[in-house]
């Protein structure tokens, strides 16, 4: 695994920790238990800190940065999709972040949220809890609200792959 101190700023990896052979860990990074980072994605923790919850997986291509000004915070039972960009944002637990969305500085994503695949979390936008955020700029969806476990299969999925790759995973060149 990829994973770079910068200076003084190290990767702290909790148990259980799978980052991909591809993927790529850089300075002031914290995984939690039972975090999964996956081929090509990139942490890059250079100016400020990012930090991603249990059970969290970041998929292939995903780039997560931080700011001097705004940390990223990723919570715990997050599900980041592929080729998504995360840049000094909050998001609470059990938020899937669909592939390809970008989700900007300064906004939060409260807990049990959507955002749709492609759309643009604005910066400082707020995103209330269990909501659906859809398009190019992100706006809520009224009158749908997310329904709780709604990402505990893909959660479960990934925890199981992460340790199926950790045990088999092997490079034939």
């Amino acid at each position: 695994m990829a994973v770079y101190a910068l200076g003084e700023r190290e990767p702290v990896l909790g148990k259980d920790v799978y980052v991909h052979p591809d993927a790529t860990v850089i300075g002031a990074v914290t995984l939690a238990d039972g975090v999964s980072v996956w081929p090509g994605a990139v942490l890059r923790g250079d100016y400020g800190t990012i930090s991603v919850g249990e059970r969290s997986n970041i998929q292939d291509g995903t780039v997560i940065h931080c700011t001097v000004v705004d940390a990223t915070v990723i919570g715990a039972r997050c599900v980041v999709g592929h080729n998504a960009h995360i840049e000094g944002a909050t998001i609470g637990d059990d938020v899937l972040v669909a592939s390809g969305s970008v989700v900007l500085n300064g906004s939060v994503i409260g807990s049990g949220s959507v955002i749709g695949a492609g759309a643009v979390v604005p910066y400082g936008a707020q995103i209330p809890e269990r909501s659906m955020a859809l398009g190019v700029p992100a706006k809520v969806r009224e009158g749908h609200v997310v329904k709780e476990g709604h990402l505990d299969l893909n959660v479960d999925l990934y925890a199981e792959n992460a340790r199926y790759y950790a045990q088999n995973l092997r490079r034939l060149d």
